[in-house]
């Protein structure tokens, strides 16, 4: 069985460097991290991971914890994430509570029992207390708990804003926005606040429509669309709270008569692949996801590694024009 000295040996470098490529010290080169990793596949070397962990209080490994791995959001979210933490030399524990909270209890201590190096967390319900004491670095994502390490979240605010005003430069008189859930406060729920704004300010009718906890967990939202759209013909613009429902609604208008852009134009958020593959494609609010989940990354590590982050990462969002407007 090969050892780590036959590995340093393969590689023409120190017991020392490798042992940092491996434990993910100090700084590295991408031609050292690539040295090291072929020598470990040539000789089929693999670090004794429990060891690892006992020696260094964690391992090199990242708890993830979603609600939902088939909403294409987290799916996009969770595989920059991998990415982000391959790259870094850290694996990850993907945990999908499914709206429980007895499963997300479970796998906060799980993460914990396993000595991962932090958690980063998505749910909206998860509770957070048992963090205050803890040791273990907690970065939330498009949520902020005080007792957290860190956040990372998009200018929700800011997409909220961007959506109305582009509906409204596209000529459209009566707007309705599809809002997150109502039972979960969360800084997604600030896309409301930047639409009702740019409505009040250029004197446009608006109306906003709460989704519910049960259509968020079964990520069917027609019913609700439909209700909205046939209770009042006038509306031509439509701001949804995800790429998802903005692509329900493009199903719901095919369904009723409505034309789009035509009749109704639409303006999702999030800028994930559905977008792109509709028909018409959607315009979105683009939400920087493969920036906002190598920021979670970093902080965990560097956490872990006892460096300060910032409390809480705002991103910007963007607008992307496409054929639904």
């Amino acid at each position: 069985m090969a050892t780590l000295k036959d590995v340093a040996a393969e590689c023409g470098l120190t017991v020392t460097t490798v042992s940092r490529v491996l434990n993910n010290r100090g700084y590295i080169s991408d031609e050292t991290r690539k040295k090291v990793y072929a020598a470990m596949d040539k000789l089929n070397y693999r670090p004794n991971e429990v060891a690892r962990s006992l020696s260094k209080k964690t391992t090199n490994t990242i708890g993830v914890i979603v609600p939902h791995i088939r909403h294409p959001y987290f799916s996009e979210m969770i595989s920059n994430i991998e990415n982000a933490a391959s790259k870094k030399g850290y694996k990850i524990i993907l945990c999908n509570t499914k709206g429980r909270n007895n499963k997300e209890k479970e796998y906060l201590d799980m993460c914990t029992s396993n000595r991962v190096a932090g958690i980063i967390l998505f749910s909206a319900s998860v509770a957070v207390q048992e963090f205050t004491d803890s040791n273990i670095a907690l970065v939330t994502v498009e949520r902020f708990v005080e007792n957290g390490t860190a956040a990372v979240e998009c200018d929700n605010r800011q997409g909220g804003e961007l959506a109305a005003q582009h509906l409204i430069d596209c000529g459209c008189k009566k707007l309705l926005m599809v809002s997150g859930v109502s039972e979960n406060l969360m800084p997604a729920d600030d896309r409301a606040i930047g639409f009702e704004d740019v409505c009040k300010r250029n004197n446009v009718f608006y109306q906003i429509v709460s989704t519910s906890i049960g259509q968020y967990n079964s990520l069917d939202y027609h019913e609700l669309l439909e209700g909205a759209l046939e209770l009042d013909e006038e509306i031509d613009g439509v701001f949804a709270s995800s790429d998802l429902i903005a692509a329900q609604v493009l199903q719901v208008c095919a369904k009723i008569g409505r034309r789009v852009p035509e009749d109704l134009k639409i303006v999702g958020f999030d800028d994930v692949m559905i977008s792109q593959i509709t028909d018409p494609p959607i315009s979105t609010i683009h939400q920087p996801i493969k920036e906002m989940a190598e920021a979670a990354v970093d902080m965990v590590i560097d956490a872990s590694e006892g460096k300060t982050v910032p409390k809480r990462t705002l991103l910007p969002v963007t607008l992307v024009k496409r054929e639904s407007t």
